[in-house]
């Protein structure tokens, strides 16, 4: 889902020199990676009021206003730098949404899953019942991938985040690790418990695998 570094790395050496094509290219070429964890994030309820367009606008404004202060001292790889943007304007939209409108808004963070015929959720479905489809069975791994992505807007905020993280952004144990502030052992382990949070209630099954 997000841009290869290698390319990144060269834009952000032409935006440390002060070259303003390159911050514009390095900024473009992050806008649909944006794009997409918004719409994966941004509560339905939400987008009712909020235009995703507008949202990723603001993040791709404020990363431009900010860039120098990455360049300075950065800490994360962009993509998880920006990535930290885009999830601090869609709490705070949110919040404002939360706390300006009279009808409620029932999650803080809602979790979009892209349709069933997404390839993530069917690459999900599969790595989730191993051998129980037969690869033949497509239109029984589509009825599966919906029961994935309704599975996963019913996991807690915490297994499901790193489900997405892992699965629709495309992100390595060692991004998820660095994004989320944890040692590589523990992000792995936490994304272990909500696969088999998420196996357990796609099977029924609440014991041990």
């Amino acid at each position: 889902m997000w841009p290869t570094e290698d390319k990144t790395e060269e834009l952000l050496l032409g935006a440390k020199a002060g070259d303003d094509d390159a911050i514009n290219r390095l900024i473009e070429r992050h806008r649909g990676a944006v794009l997409r964890m918004v719409q994966m994030r941004l509560d339905q309820k939400i987008r009712r009021r909020v235009d995703v367009s507008d949202v990723v606008q603001d993040v791709m404004i404020d990363a431009s206003r900010r860039l120098q202060d990455y360049i300075a001292n950065p800490a994360m790889p962009f993509h998880l730098w920006l990535r930290h943007i885009a999830k601090d304007r869609i709490i705070d939209a949110h919040r404002r949404h939360r706390g300006s409108q009279k009808r409620s808004v029932d999650r803080e963070q809602g979790l979009a899953v892209p349709g069933a015929d997404d390839h993530s959720t069917m690459d999900l479905a599969a790595h989730l019942c191993d051998g129980e489809l037969t690869p033949a069975a497509a239109a029984t791994q589509r009825e599966m991938a919906k029961r994935v992505e309704a599975a996963i807007t019913e996991l807690g905020e915490q297994d499901g985040e790193i489900i997405i993280m892992r699965h629709y952004e495309q992100l390595s144990n060692q991004e998820v690790s660095q994004a989320l502030g944890l040692s590589e052992p523990a992000a792995s382990m936490r994304y272990l418990r909500a696969v088999r949070r998420l196996r357990e209630m796609l099977t029924g099954s609440g014991g041990e695998e």
